[in-house]
């Protein structure tokens, strides 16, 4: 039986560190949608790796064996709300949690 990436509980983040300028990589639950992936940080802005994306939105990330690089961003609620309602319902269904800061990864 073949696993679609979307499948996997988790996948690994990886920022440019904004203080130290070191590769900084996470392993973080994701959701998939509409051709990008999205995280929820529980921290919302304290997370080193939220911060390390406002200060360079340059990210790479593997789901499995598969490499991606990218731009992440952070998702505002109140100028995107059918985007953060559709993530939210998201990571609920495929995790029972959903509550923190949104944040895009978006495949180059």
């Amino acid at each position: 039986m073949t696993v679609s990436p979307a499948d996997l509980p988790y996948l690994y983040l990886t920022t440019t560190g904004w203080k130290s300028g070191r590769p900084h990589e996470i392993e973080i639950w994701f959701v998939a949608y509409n051709g990008a992936y999205y995280l929820v940080s529980e921290r919302r802005e304290r997370s080193h790796w939220v911060q390390n994306i406002r200060h360079n939105p340059a990210i790479s990330f593997r789901l499995g064996e598969t490499h991606y690089h990218g731009t992440g961003r952070i998702i505002d609620n109140a100028a995107e709300p059918e985007l953060a309602a559709a993530v939210s319902r998201l990571m609920d269904d495929k995790y029972g949690w959903s509550s923190g800061l949104i944040v895009e990864l978006k495949p180059a």
